[in-house]
């Protein structure tokens, strides 16, 4: 099994908890419920590739093909980049970075992009398979 991989999808489950609670009993407090809004679905995709993530592991053990093990590391770039920019984009006003908006938007649409090849990996190494 690729203990890399279940290393960040353990740390990444655990701070999708964190930040959900974070979220949901402090962070509420702080910002706008539009804000908040992205602050959640940064928190459920991170949640959603976490678990692909583990999946990814569990294939790549499973089938001995490596590009199961290449779709968790783009799961992992996927919830760095979407999920992180989300979650700076949506705090911003908060942080004090406002003037990051025009570097940290162009961020998550990369992040998505991961997300997709990640995916696209999967069915690759499951045809070839």
């Amino acid at each position: 099994m690729n203990k890399s991989l279940l290393t960040i999808g353990a740390i990444t489950g655990m701070f999708a908890v964190v930040f959900g609670a974070f979220g949901a009993h402090s962070l509420k407090k702080l910002i706008e419920p539009d804000q908040l809004a992205i602050f959640h679905t940064g928190v459920t995709y991170q949640f959603y590739h976490t678990f692909a993530i583990f999946i990814a592991a569990w294939l790549g053990n499973h089938f001995n093909n490596k590009l199961f093990n290449i779709a968790g590391w783009f799961f992992f770039a996927g919830i760095i980049c979407f999920s992180g920019s989300l979650y700076l984009l949506s705090t911003r006003a908060y942080l004090g970075i406002d003037s990051w908006s025009s570097v940290i938007g162009p961020i998550t649409p990369i992040g998505g992009l991961f997300f997709i090849v990640g995916w696209g990996t999967i069915l690759w190494g499951v045809r070839k398979g």
